[in-house]
């Protein structure tokens, strides 16, 4: 029962012969869905399963289902509001605050389960700096014990629906205005700075039990001479000894230009390894994902796999269609309740 560290993508709605040819590679533990996946419950529904039925350990199946602007399933989907509205809610009611981020942690979580998606990457544990373009409303709130406090919610809410939560970037994407999808992006601030900020929140959920951790592209420069998810230094002296976390690491993904200083994509998909992530992700470029294939030498970590599979989705809902619950009806009146502007749709 082994699941491999690269996490790819499919190109349509249903798996080709060459999809199915290359996640039957031992170095494949997952696939990641995006919006082109997606047409209809229904659709989602069997191509999840034809993943799911590839290998005697399932593939991890995961999509960006994080609300407002990164948002895959739409159609048939709760449209789920930025979570920064839950932050403007705290700051006059906490208790609503917490409930209603519960609620969209699970109604999140419940829909996706019942799809049989393992995990979507949520929630964003990044603070809102109001600097950066691509993280601004994805983020719950400036202040980290605010972060942390509604991530705390919205986590119990995925759990109750059989999903774990990854939070991401660590050790904080909020600060810098670049966008580490289109430009190698660096954070001068000191150590001391983003420990006492950004790594609060992350810190908080570890002790809360989140179970992944999601790794920012940047290069935080007073620390370390390599982005994040290169660099020993934050994964295992910072998150593994000095945070204590148990979890498993998830690297963002390799064909981002924030990664682009490390070299071709087998030498990302090793330093990342090296630098002690679980599973990197290779997205949108299959020719980039067949050449770590060919290339990069499989290896068992017992501890890597044995973090990737319980992180597999957990069967708590019931017989009943999820929409048919009274949990869902009241979930989705919450929801409905507090997004309180439009959003621009992000695909990424």
């Amino acid at each position: 029962m082994s699941l491999g560290p690269l996490m790819l993508d499919v190109a349509g709605t249903s798996l080709s012969s060459e999809d199915r040819e290359v996640l039957h590679h031992p170095l494949v533990g997952g696939v990641i869905l995006f919006a082109r996946n997606y047409e209809s419950p229904g659709q989602v529904t069997e191509l999840i399963k034809n993943i799911h039925a590839l290998r005697k350990t399932p593939l991890l199946v995961a999509v960006d289902q994080e609300g407002g602007r990164v948002q895959r399933f739409k159609d048939g989907f709760t449209r789920l509001p930025p979570v920064a509205d839950l932050g403007i809610i705290y700051n006059k009611d906490r208790k609503l605050a917490r409930q209603l981020a519960e609620q969209t942690g699970w109604i999140n979580a419940a829909e996706l389960r019942e799809v049989g998606a393992d995990l979507s990457f949520a929630p964003v544990l990044d603070l809102d700096f109001s600097v950066s373009s691509v993280i601004g409303d994805r983020a719950f709130h400036r202040s980290p014990e605010v972060v942390a406090d509604l991530a705390h919610s919205y986590m119990r809410g995925m759990d109750q629906a059989g999903m774990a939560a990854v939070g991401k970037h660590f050790p904080g994407h909020g600060a810098i205005a670049a966008d580490s999808h289109e430009t190698i992006s660096i954070d001068e601030r000191r150590y001391s700075d983003i420990r006492n900020e950004d790594m609060l929140a992350f810190e908080r959920m570890i002790h809360f039990g989140m179970p992944a951790i999601m790794i920012a592209h940047i290069i935080y420069s007073q620390c370390h001479d390599q982005p994040a998810g290169f660099s020993g230094f934050w994964l295992k002296e910072v998150l593994r000894k000095e945070l204590d976390f148990q979890g498993a690491i998830f690297s963002d993904d390799l064909s981002m230009k924030g990664a682009a200083g490390l070299g071709g994509i087998v030498d990302r998909a090793d330093a990342c390894m090296q630098a002690g992530c679980d599973m990197f992700l290779v997205c949108n470029d299959r020719e980039a994902a067949v050449e770590v294939i060919d290339g990069l030498k499989p290896e068992v970590n017992p501890a890597s796999n044995s973090r990737l599979l319980r992180l597999q989705g957990r069967d708590l809902l019931g017989p009943e269609p999820v929409r048919e619950s009274q949990h869902w009806h009241q979930a989705a009146k919450a929801v409905e309740s507090y997004g309180l502007k439009e959003t621009l749709d992000l695909d990424m």
